[in-house]
């Protein structure tokens, strides 16, 4: 049994107000259509398909190559549109599972279970729904004396008896190929203009077919983003979700309500993770760590043990046993060997930290190399900016210590067990075993050999 998924994502979203169309605004860190295209890739066989119209070509940036397209010029209903998928899937698969790109709390287990009823359904066609007692404008679902589909009745067509149903319509559809791609092109036009998906329930009913209804556990999976107000309810849901999901791994939130976790974030057991944290991107957080309050972490590695308060890390490797903050700053390319210290309003970019390094308070360390178990002194700044316009390195050896507002000009090198004193500026490089003083600085002796 082989599973397209065609993914519904054509419409402008009027309602969001927004220059950006409706399927790229963010819920999570991620567009509406890139959670849509991760589900459909866990449960379908195939490349998904992507019905694209209203910005076409921003959708299509978006996704890259995780999708195929297939283009819906004129949003002409949701039965038109996959109407436009048929070139790219007729005799290709057995069944055919399609839903809306603005519904990001649905779950791969919800579609699975619409997927395996269908397989067992003698008729054509499997669809979703949940009992609610907030119909939310969905369509009712009227059921036979066998407990299968009649009919889907929409809000502004029910009778006062209907409105009472409880057991509405989510939008997910898996139907038989052969028998959507027979019937698709029998739908009628709606007085207005429209060509409806639903109509096939009606379809598949008056020729005798059963129609089969998954009623989902979690209701919270059928929201759809139709607004602003709709985007910032499914981000909240969706945070709770995934903060569950760490709690019960074995992580303390202290505060649930204020902590951000990405969903492509990892997480060690006996972590804590302290208010007002957000983890975004796809970073690796180990075991043991103690991490915030008011803590930024991006696309970051972090080993165990780590403990990092109030600070912002950014595309940043700390290995076991760091400490930074309060108030750091990792950018980008900062890597933090085993057991560095790291004070406060520091900050690392694009520099290697050996085991054991000590970094002061008020220092900026950038386009450097330093040893293990050198000390960097409070203030000091690796002044990596040339007049030409380029960064140069900074290296600096093992066992070295580096007095408190030096100003180190790159390029540059310090020897292993070198010395710099208070205040020194260093512009030209100081021997293995040496002491270099003053501005500019200059040697002033250099250690017997023992």
């Amino acid at each position: 049994m082989t599973i397209a998924t065609v993914i519904m994502a054509a419409g402008k979203g009027t309602r969001m107000k927004s220059k950006l169309p409706k399927v790229l605004h963010k819920v999570a860190g991620k567009p509406l259509v890139q959670h849509a295209v991760n589900l459909a890739t866990a449960v379908g066989d195939a490349t998904p398909v992507v019905i694209v119209g209203h910005g076409a070509d921003d959708v299509k940036a978006a996704l890259g190559d995780t999708a195929q397209f297939a283009l819906q010029a004129d949003q002409l209903g949701t039965g038109h549109a996959v109407m436009q998928t048929e070139d790219l899937l007729k005799g290709q698969v057995d069944q055919v599972l399609v839903w809306a790109a603005d519904m990001p709390l649905l779950t791969a287990e919800t579609l699975q279970s619409v997927i395996d009823t269908q397989a067992k359904n003698s008729g054509p066609i499997t669809m979703s729904t949940i009992i609610a007692e907030n119909p939310r404008g969905f369509g009712r679902i009227v059921r036979q004396t066998n407990q299968s589909v009649a009919a889907i009745v929409e809000h502004a067509d029910c009778t006062p008896a209907q409105l009472e149903i409880k057991e509405l319509n989510v939008g997910v559809y898996c139907f038989d190929a052969a028998w959507l791609w027979e019937n698709l092109h029998n739908i009628e036009k709606s007085p207005k203009g429209e060509y409806y998906l639903t109509d096939l329930i009606a379809m598949a009913v008056g020729q005798g077919s059963r129609v089969e209804a998954v009623i989902l556990e979690d209701n919270t999976e059928a929201i759809g983003i139709n607004t602003r107000v709709h985007l910032a309810e499914a981000e909240k849901l969706l945070r709770q979700r995934t903060n569950q999901y760490w709690m019960d791994a074995g992580v303390t939130l202290v505060d649930p309500d204020t902590t951000y976790i990405s969903l492509d974030s990892t997480i060690g057991t006996d972590t804590v993770i302290l208010p007002n944290t957000h983890i975004e991107g796809a970073t690796a957080i180990g075991e043991n760590c103690t991490v915030g309050p008011n803590t930024i972490i991006r696309d970051c590695t972090i080993g165990n043990y780590c403990e990092i308060e109030a600070s912002v890390l950014e595309e940043a490797t700390m290995e076991n046993h760091v400490d930074i903050g309060p108030f750091g700053h990792l950018r980008k390319g900062a890597h933090l060997a085993d057991g560095v210290h790291m004070g406060n309003f520091g900050e690392v970019k694009k520099s290697y930290l050996g085991p054991g390094v000590k970094v002061g308070h008020f220092s900026y360390i950038g386009d450097a190399t330093i040893g293990e178990n050198t000390n960097i002194g409070a203030g000091t700044i690796t002044c990596n900016f040339a007049s030409d316009k380029t960064k140069h390195r900074t290296e600096i050896g093992k066992d070295a210590f580096i007095g408190s507002d030096s100003m180190l000009v790159a390029p540059l090198t310090i020897g292993d067990r070198a010395r710099t004193g208070a205040g020194s500026v260093v512009t030209k490089n100081v021997p293995e075993d040496a002491t270099a003083v003053g501005v500019p600085a200059r040697v002033i002796k250099k250690r017997k050999e023992s």
